[in-house]
């Protein structure tokens, strides 16, 4: 019981700080391109994670943990904030919160497909409901989208829900913390010469805003977050543990409301509510 209680508390706190990387993305990109936000973050986080390593000498990852670590730097670290930022260019932050709904969903789904778990015919029957009505809430245009943008966020979204899923299974023998940390090591080589070559032209005009932003989410959406999260995935199972993600939604649109002033169309929470439904249901039949 007591595991199961950190498991969740672990778990919600890092959705808490989850629901501001897209907020914080939006003021950041306006500040910076989304190649230098992709990259510095990475290696701001990695130079954490290497640091915290190195204080509490922690082991090196066994050899065939390489791979697993690979898909974690390639959805979460490379692929969710690249494709975010790149989609923030052409959508609000209140629009790809709608999307985020998802992420519990293809979560369960990679937790499926890595871990061999077989879910009863109904939480299918709900998944395709929850991902009719994102589809059908992006066609439509509302919430200012753009094809652009909600593709993009699509691709970001299969590819933060492997990652999350891949570092869930692989927390249970590193740990969290450790994970995410070699994770970013592992990515350090490519981000860190991007950053170079991607560094703005002029340091002049770039608004506190956008640097708030960054601090934001190189320190907690890409490490701090993490942390938590993971931990909590490993403790109380991913597919149950995945389904507080549903919260996000909500918490992202209101700090997109209130930090942002962005306007919240009455549509955006309606399909973020039905999507959330949806994963309540998926989340009962897994």
């Amino acid at each position: 019981m007591q595991a199961a209680g950190n498991g969740w508390g672990n778990g919600l706190l890092g959705v808490v700080i989850f629901s501001g990387s897209l907020p914080a993305t939006r003021v950041a990109v306006d500040g910076f391109s989304a190649t230098f936000l992709t990259s510095a973050r990475a290696v701001i986080a990695a130079l954490l994670g290497a640091a915290l390593l190195a204080l509490l000498r922690q082991a090196r990852p066994a050899r065939k943990d390489i791979a697993s670590l690979a898909i974690v730097s390639l959805g979460v670290v490379i692929g969710f904030p690249l494709l975010t930022a790149l989609a923030l260019k052409h959508i609000t932050s209140a629009h790809s919160i709608v999307f985020v709904g998802l992420l519990p969903l293809a979560t369960a789904v990679f937790a499926v497909l890595r871990g061999g778990e077989r879910p009863r015919p109904l939480f299918w029957l709900f998944s395709i409901l929850g991902s009719t009505t994102v589809a059908g809430f992006a066609l439509s245009g509302g919430g200012a989208g753009s094809l652009t943008g909600d593709l993009l966020m699509v691709a970001a979204i299969l590819l933060c829900g492997l990652g999350y899923a891949e570092g869930a299974t692989l927390s249970r023998r590193l740990g969290g913390w450790q994970v995410i940390s070699w994770a970013l090591i592992l990515a350090l080589p490519l981000m860190l010469p991007v950053a170079i070559m991607s560094l703005p032209p002029t340091w002049e005009g770039i608004a506190l805003p956008a640097w708030v932003g960054l601090a934001y989410v190189s320190v907690f959406s890409m490490f701090v977050g993490f942390v938590f999260w993971y931990r909590g995935l490993a403790i109380g199972g991913i597919a149950r543990i995945g389904q507080l993600q549903q919260l996000q939604p909500f918490f992202g649109l209101a700090l997109a409301g209130l930090v942002l002033h962005e306007p919240v169309a009455w549509t955006m929470v309606a399909a973020t509510a039905l999507v959330v439904v949806c994963v309540a249901f998926a989340r009962r039949f897994a």
